[in-house]
């Protein structure tokens, strides 16, 4: 019979054994308590949905010409005949969420956070997988510039705190509902020479989006709208006071940004400030997180006409990062005393020691198997405990206790109801 194997476009988080250390669980874990820790510095608290939800709230939410919906979406029918989708991103699930709920009139503002693995069927490379995992915020009811800061600054305090370096964002609005009727008349007018010339995906977009064309990754259409005309050229004096005060409040709490007006990002939602983390370090794919403000989003759910911002980051391409980097150097935590017994009621004392350390706040191990001593030895040291403690017959009949530091290999006996104090002196 041949082996299973894990689906094209994931991979398996391991304790220990894995094949790269970005795919080790302890880094996993400091990552994800980092974003946990900063986002609550910023008054963050976290929401949690489901993997899958209805097709059409993605359609509806995501938008039906956006690359995720066209392409990428894992997409079947339930035993009812209903057609769901696993989440391809975590905004849509926050907006049904926080609807459904009737969670509007708690909080004048509301800051949420998530953390968790999104999918899209798209071609598995670095950086890019078919299971992904990703922390992400979002802020529901409020519409100044400030709070747009607030996120960049967010994402930016956890990279840093991270230890990230080479990390730099790029901003740019999409202005308002004139700002894009104005813009895309002009696009449309620049574009209409080349129409034959750009992929079928954006001949698709020049009638329904074309401001999409503008995030193309298709290597003419990229040629081809390097030409094009400026979204900030076209700004409604609305749009451009929002855009400059943020830029304002950028410098004033020294964020590195630059502006770059063909940013558009890959959802439909998007209006008025949209920005992208990058990095040096990941290659083709070099966009490490990014969002955006998505004002009046809640509304097309039939909800209230509340303001709204957000971000996502993907959590393998932070550690990736972080790998190539060699920020990845976290140390294994291993046991303070690994215990040997060697007979039948030494192994139940060694059990009533071991959980009494545990739950003095210690990890400490114990050999359940323990035949030989020279093996268990071998494993205390495979395990790297700082202490080894051997308890035979001859030891229990006396009341005492081998205890051996593993480096020094210096052992002294100490009786048996002193091993909590001396251990306490040691540490």
């Amino acid at each position: 019979m041949s082996k299973i194997q894990l689906p094209k476009g994931t991979f398996d988080v391991l304790p220990y054994g894995a094949q790269e250390v970005w795919q080790l669980s302890r880094n996993w874990q400091f990552v994800e308590s980092v974003c946990r820790e900063v986002a609550s510095l910023y008054g963050y608290e976290e929401i949690r949905t489901p993997l899958y939800e209805r097709t059409e709230l993605f359609q509806r939410g995501v938008g039906e010409t956006s690359d995720i919906v066209m392409k990428e979406m894992f997409t079947f029918q339930d035993r009812g005949e209903r057609w769901i989708s696993l989440r391809p991103e975590g905004t849509a699930s926050v907006m049904r969420a926080f609807l459904e709920n009737q969670m509007a009139p708690l909080k004048p503002v509301h800051k949420l956070f998530y953390l968790g693995p999104m999918f899209r069927y798209e071609r598995p490379q670095s950086g890019r997988y078919r299971q992904h995992h990703q922390f992400g915020v979002e802020v529901i009811g409020a519409a100044k510039p400030e709070q747009d800061a607030e996120a960049i600054d967010l994402l930016f305090q956890i990279y840093k705190k991270l230890g990230l370096r080479n990390i730099k964002v790029n901003v740019n609005t999409v202005g308002d509902t004139e700002t894009r009727a104005r813009f895309k008349e002009a696009l449309l007018s620049y574009l209409k020479p080349f129409f034959n010339e750009l992929s079928q995906d954006s001949q698709v977009r020049f009638e329904k989006n074309p401001l999409r064309i503008l995030d193309s990754k298709d290597p003419k259409d990229r040629e081809i709208i390097k030409e094009a005309p400026s979204i900030l050229e076209y700004l409604s004096e609305p749009a451009k006071n929002h855009f400059q005060e943020l830029c304002h409040l950028l410098d004033i709490i020294q964020i590195p940004y630059a502006i770059n007006d063909r940013i558009v990002r890959g959802l439909d939602y998007y209006n008025k400030t949209v920005f992208e983390f990058v990095t040096e370090d990941l290659g083709a794919q070099n966009t490490i997180g990014g969002g955006g403000r998505y004002d009046g989003l809640l509304a097309t759910f039939g909800g209230p006409d509340l303001a709204g911002i957000g971000f996502g980051t993907g959590l393998e391409r932070i550690l990736q990062v972080m790998q190539a980097q060699q920020l990845l150097n976290l140390e294994e935590s291993h046991p303070l005393i690994y215990f040997i017994p060697l007979g039948d009621q030494a192994r139940e004392k060694c059990f009533s020691l071991a959980t009494i350390c545990r739950r003095q706040g210690w990890k400490v191990e114990i050999d359940l198997s323990a035949k030989k001593m020279q093996n268990s030895l071998q494993n205390a040291i495979k395990l790297k405990a700082t202490y080894s403690a051997i308890l035979g017959d001859a030891e229990l009949e006396q009341e005492m206790i081998q205890l051996k530091h593993m480096e020094t290999r210096e052992q002294k006996e100490i009786p048996l109801n002193d091993l909590l104090n001396t251990m306490k002196r040691l540490i």
